[in-house]
């Protein structure tokens, strides 16, 4: 039985991915593990790359840029995962790999980093996700490496800039944990899908990554699918991983639009219903606000460049 599958999704990031494949095979510890590359439609020379000087990866290029979740997803299949899984207990279940590592491919793996991931879940069997300590380029922590659920409330402080003006603030703080040492391990409501572990059995109870999500959101909405159904989500400090952060985004003018789209889609789905009334239109109009901003600042930009 395999013990991990590595699920790297990747879209025009050639170099960064070349550099995170090598971290991956240098991994020290004793474990089997398999690397499938899933590439967006890339038009950077990013498969070709991996043909060349990764032959052991399964690459998967995809025809299209379906998103992220859409990129997982067909890796996921293509080792035996499927939504009908929810609950199954059959021979062919168990042949599944024991875990899934969602890796970006903008992140640098340390030397023993895999094992510890790995020793931290079988010690633990009641955690369904975990994730490491993300650190960006220039050392400071990554701050979506922890997070809250993203609740009515909790969004609202974010979006109001309670949550920047006031960090340590166990109430204000609570959308990235900013309150919390980022050295301690501890029970979290989420973590990031830039690198995220996630047991076989969760992915068996709740299917795959919802691919109404094109890029944000995914991550917390499997997140809290598994919480729902019992899976307890940990940060676990002692690993930690460099993200370069955005380096796909950057070349999507999309990204940020579809951050106020994942907003909507994850609220309509899980909070939509027992919010009251007036909060419910407050977020809904402050979610469109956010959205608004940002087309206005991406045709401004196209408008810029076209006129340079």
């Amino acid at each position: 039985m395999l013990d991990l599958l590595i699920v790297i999704v990747n879209y025009n990031t050639r170099d960064h991915l070349y550099n995170c494949l090598s971290s991956v095979y240098a991994s020290e510890g004793d474990f089997s593990f398999a690397v499938c590359v899933v590439d967006n439609a890339s038009r950077d020379g990013s498969c070709e790359m991996v043909r060349e000087h990764f032959p052991q990866v399964h690459l998967i290029p995809s025809a299209i840029n379906g998103g992220f979740a859409y990129g997982n997803n067909l890796a996921l299949r293509a080792y035996g995962f499927r939504d009908c899984d929810k609950g199954s207990t059959s021979d062919f279940a168990v042949s599944l790999p024991r875990y899934v590592l969602l890796l970006n491919p903008d992140t640098i793996m340390s030397l023993n980093g895999l094992q510890q991931l790995l020793a931290f879940m079988d010690a633990h069997p009641q955690v369904g996700i975990c994730g490491p300590k993300l650190v960006l380029e220039d050392g400071s922590l990554d701050l979506a490496c922890r997070r809250s659920f993203p609740t009515p409330v909790v969004s609202f402080y974010r979006m109001v800039g309670l949550s920047h003006l006031f960090p340590r603030h166990p109430l204000f703080g609570r959308y990235n944990l900013t309150y919390c040492d980022p050295d301690q391990e501890m029970e979290v409501d989420a973590v990031v899908g830039a690198c995220m572990l996630v047991r076989r059995e969760a992915i068996q109870q709740v299917g795959l990554l919802d691919e109404a999500f094109f890029m944000y959101g995914e991550d917390l909405d499997w997140a809290y699918r598994m919480h729902q159904s019992g899976w307890k989500t940990y940060y676990y400090p002692a690993v930690t991983v460099r993200h370069i952060k955005r380096a796909a985004s950057r070349h999507n003018p999309r990204a940020q639009i579809e951050f106020y789209r994942a907003m909507h889609i994850f609220y309509a789905k899980h909070y939509a219903a027992s919010t009251p009334r007036l909060l419910h239109w407050l977020v809904l109009l402050g979610i469109r606000l956010r959205a608004g901003v940002s087309r206005m600042q991406l045709a401004l930009s196209r408008l810029s460049r076209s006129t340079q």
